[in-house]
């Protein structure tokens, strides 16, 4: 600071002050926005992630991939690759290192609303939820139900009004819908109804996948439109651990690249039952699977837009279940972002896949260590990031809403501290010194509450006497009341009536129309 600086002026009367705390920031001048450069937390060291790189070169090459599908076995036996006495697809080398360098290291994910759409790739952090929950944590009643189709449409609505999720795959399994075509179908068009945000969700057949494809160019306006702006990305697990393809999932993958339907190659073994014990070896296998798959995609299209979705899931050893929210998983988790990240590839993650069965002080813990370390590791998507419980068995529509003031306050750690003469403030401490010796009603103050904070929506801040006063709620009290008034007035229209009767005409969609306009439940 010039020791000739001028004295700052301060703000003037109490409608001024006012005025500045209420006014609604621009996009660019909030705390947090979607995309925030992360890759600060480095589990691994840079040798390290290469002895795992070249750990799963040497699997894909001398073990192989069992049960290929003939298209997989044709464009890598074409390129090098091989089948052996025992059927399984051997990679070289130089074949999956090439599909390295030819796969696309960013892309766009398309939003309904295009002004929602984010970029996939780089050390940018994104949250987002996803999952195949069977069940619905009810409030009122303390227990886990089956989920619906409407569960699905009214997910969506929400999530459309959480600033700090920036992407919806679908959270649960419409347990309503009886054959697969209808669940493939109907989920995706709940899903398309109810967000304007990039989405996601999951196939069973590559028909579906189709069938699916020209749903989305009916309400995008006519044939091909999908593909010029794809705002569906795939959730595929394509892989029956270990290393052995899933032939219906393989199939569906095959779909999505000929339709451009942008894929998260998604590889879910779990340490200790079909991974490997050892962390080290489940991360080395979970990448192999991945690269597999990514080279079988860039042989049939180079530079189709992909997701490495390394999701090494931990078990509780003692009695084999799944542990979602453990300090191994978080580990696991920020180290698969790293390696995917150091590859030059996009990297998606599963964290926030609490073990406890409410939203309660464990979901919370467990949430927020694991979503954090991924995020700072760098994780371009970071699934499963709001409103799963029970290991991803069940969604809570109020852990929804918790988890999005989580994500706002991680973001905001993400974001880190500016440092410059203005962020230092000299100036300001020096007037306020010999002034009115506090902040509150300083032009700094006042111009940085919104650009430089974060402020929850549930999470409560005040004293214990105005706790009190106010009802002493919890935050899941808080939640439930900002689901229902969400829910009970949110209806997105960016689908308008006339293109919606042509998609239920042709598509056989369950949803009933009535839930569009006004809620049966809430």
């Amino acid at each position: 600071m010039s020791e000739t600086e001028a004295p700052r002026r301060r703000s003037g009367g109490r409608a001024a002050k006012m005025a500045a705390r209420q006014a609604s920031p621009t996009e660019d001048e909030r705390a947090v926005r979607p995309g925030l450069t992360g890759g600060h937390y480095s589990p691994l060291t840079e040798a390290e992630c290469r002895q795992v790189y070249e750990a799963a070169l040497w699997l894909l090459a001398e073990v192989g991939m069992g049960d290929p599908i003939e298209e997989f076995v044709e464009v890598v036996t074409a390129a090098s690759g091989s089948v052996d006495d025992t059927g399984r697809l051997r990679f070289p080398r130089n074949l999956v290192e090439d599909a390295v360098a030819t796969a696309a290291n960013e892309f766009t994910w398309w939003g309904l609303d295009p002004d929602r759409s984010i970029k996939v790739g780089g050390d940018r952090v994104h949250f987002g939820t996803a999952g195949a929950a069977v069940s619905v944590w009810d409030h009122e009643t303390r227990r886990h139900r089956p989920s619906t189709l409407l569960d699905i449409y009214d997910v969506a609505r929400l999530v459309d009004t959480l600033e700090h999720v920036h992407f919806h795959v679908r959270t649960l399994v419409a347990r309503d819908m009886v054959e697969a075509r209808d669940l493939d179908v109907n989920t995706a068009y709940a899903l398309a109804m109810g967000t304007t945000k990039p989405l996601g969700t999951s196939f069973f057949q590559p028909e579906h996948v189709h069938e699916t494809v020209e749903m989305f160019d009916v309400m995008l306006g006519g044939p091909g439109a999908f593909r010029e702006r794809p705002f569906c990305v795939a959730n595929n697990t394509f892989v029956v651990p270990p290393l052995r393809y899933a032939e219906d999932a393989a199939r569906s993958m095959v779909a999505q690249v000929r339709t451009g339907m942008p894929i998260n190659l998604l590889s879910a073994g779990q340490a200790g039952a079909t991974s490997p014990a050892a962390l080290a070896g489940s991360l080395a296998q979970a990448l192999a699977e991945c690269l597999s798959a990514l080279t079988c995609v860039n042989l049939i299209q180079p530079g189709h837009p992909c997701v490495m979705g390394l999701w090494p899931f931990v078990s509780d050893l003692r009695t084999g279940a799944m542990s979602g929210g453990s300090g191994e998983e978080a580990l696991l988790n920020a180290a698969a972002a790293q390696v995917a990240n150091w590859l030059g590839l996009p990297s998606g993650v599963a964290a926030g896949m609490a073990d406890s069965k409410t939203p309660d002080n464990q979901a919370g813990h467990e949430k927020g260590l694991t979503v954090a370390l991924a995020a700072h590791a760098g994780a371009n998507l970071v699934y499963e990031s709001a409103g799963m419980l029970a290991s991803i068995l069940a969604c809570s529509f109020e852990a929804l809403v918790i988890d999005n003031d989580m994500l706002g306050a991680i973001n905001r750690t993400i974001r880190g501290i500016e440092i410059d003469e203005g962020t230092l403030a000299t100036g300001v401490i020096r007037d306020v010194v010999h002034g009115p010796s506090h902040f509150l009603g300083d032009d700094q103050t006042l111009s940085m509450m919104q650009s430089e904070y974060v402020y929850p929506v549930v999470g409560d801040r005040l004293s214990p006497d105005d706790w009190f006063d106010a009802g002493a709620t919890s935050v899941d009290e808080r939640a439930r009341r900002h689901v229902a008034e969400v829910l009970s007035t949110h209806f997105p229209t960016h689908i308008g009536p006339e293109i919606d009767a042509m998609v239920r005409e042709r598509f056989g969609i369950h949803l009933p129309v009535g839930e569009l306009t006004t809620s049966s439940r809430w």
